[in-house]
């Protein structure tokens, strides 16, 4: 791939990766063809629109679209170029790793690859997916060969690059953030560099696929016990009558210490689901790992409790009212403050609890959905300030920052982000 004249990209998955990374290369004068299972995700884009929250990503899509370097579809088309970014997620209740739609992704791409082509899988994944990927697109295309058997000579080249970015910040870190890039060969590795070079201003570091695939689990790994130090902590000094996030900032005073904050548990599809891709590759090794899980996993639990406790601490100060009287709000839905994902959202969690088991009624705000889940029917979704009017107990789950501008509420408050509720 001495050159990226005529090259075409194919992106499989346009969701919160694929689709901002198929308009970065359609920014930079590379036709792209998106495809996504979704016709109402195919249609949006089709449009110049985006289906997702995501800031600036609105106007790259509809230039992009405009100029005719972007279009979507729902079956993949013939490219210079494939990169594969769709869900890994993990069994509820078994944590066992599911890559079938990487898999699927590559029996769709196959019939399409001709000699020269280049796939690149972005998904985090267990490690040894790209290599199972490989061998799924060798069975299915036995007329090419591929570099797990040919080497450097091979007609297809494969990599993975896995995504490194915040949301809130996907446009501008897709940019400026390094990329690891782990080609099954040298040459892999090389040709993955180049398309990326593109649009990356980072450094493009070349290692093998399978450190590239453990690297990315660690990094969320990494993060996820640090976060359950900080929840730990959390739980401890509510029982010792100590603040907590003043506890972690006089800590963080220390030259060497940075504890990071604590929250209502762990969400998004990365931090709270790749520790468990390490410990299914090795769970014999891996008890810290597993342990940090469990305390993430079980915050949610104890969050509902401090609500349980508001609760009845508002009745036993109304005489004559019963638990079915009290109004709960919840603030916040998303993983994270300002986005619209709630992948894996401790704060959907905490609210599908309460529906199920408070008897009274649950309000939620959250100002960057406009319908709740099918899972938290049973609560109604209004604005801040009609959640603070009407509720009896407050619950700040996500700090967006149209809760950081309001008025505190009047009530009962449970603050799960130290915002000062």
């Amino acid at each position: 791939m001495s050159n990226l004249e005529n090259f075409t990209v194919c992106v499989v998955g346009l969701g919160y990766i694929g689709l901002p990374t198929a308009a970065m290369f359609a920014s930079r004068k590379v036709p792209v063809v998106g495809v996504d299972i979704n016709r109402v995700a195919v249609d949006t884009i089709n449009q110049g629109r985006i289906h997702i929250t995501e800031p600036e990503l609105d106007i790259v899509v509809r230039a992009a679209v405009e100029q005719g370097l972007l279009r979507a579809r729902m079956e993949p088309a013939p490219a210079s170029a494939f990169l594969i970014a769709v869900p890994t997620p993990i069994g509820r209740g078994t944590h066992d790793p599911d890559v079938s739609y990487v898999l699927s992704a590559a029996e769709a791409i196959a019939p399409h690859l001709r000699s020269g082509n280049l796939v690149i899988l972005e998904s985090t994944s267990p490690v040894g997916t790209t290599e199972v990927m490989a061998e799924r697109l060798a069975k299915a295309r036995p007329d090419l060969t591929f570099p797990q058997i040919h080497g450097e000579e091979s007609d297809i080249r494969i990599a993975y690059c896995p995504e490194r970015v915040l949301p809130g910040k996907v446009i501008h870190e897709l940019v400026a953030n390094d990329r690891l890039i782990g080609g099954l060969t040298e040459r892999c590795s090389r040709e993955a560099i180049e398309l990326y070079r593109t649009f990356v201003d980072g450094e493009c570091i070349a290692t093998n696929a399978r450190t590239a695939e453990m690297a990315k689990l660690t990094e969320n790994s990494y993060r996820d016990v640090n976060i359950a130090f900080a929840n730990e902590l959390s739980m401890i000094c509510d029982g010792l009558g100590i603040d907590v996030w003043e506890l972690i900032t006089l800590a963080n005073r220390h030259p060497r210490v940075n504890i990071l904050q604590p929250g209502p548990g762990v969400g998004g599809h990365c931090i709270a689901v790749d520790p468990w891709f390490i410990v299914a590759s090795s769970p014999e090794n891996s008890r810290l790992i597993r342990m940090a899980r469990s305390v993430n996993d079980d915050k949610p639990a104890w969050v509902l409790d401090k609500i349980a406790a508001a609760a009845a601490t508002h009745v036993a100060a109304q005489p004559g009212t019963s638990a079915d009287e009290v109004t709960i709000a919840c603030y916040g839905l998303a993983f994270k403050p300002d986005i619209d994902d709630l992948r894996s959202s401790p704060a959907v969690e905490i609210v599908r609890q309460l529906v199920s088991e408070h008897k009274g009624t649950v309000l939620v705000a959250e100002p960057n959905v406009s319908v709740l889940p099918g899972d938290l029917r049973g609560a109604e979704l209004v604005d801040a300030e009609t959640a603070a009017r009407r509720a009896n107990v407050h619950v700040l789950l996500v700090d967006h920052r149209e809760f950081k501008r309001m008025a505190k509420p009047s009530g009962i408050r449970v603050d799960t982000r130290g915002m000062g509720w």
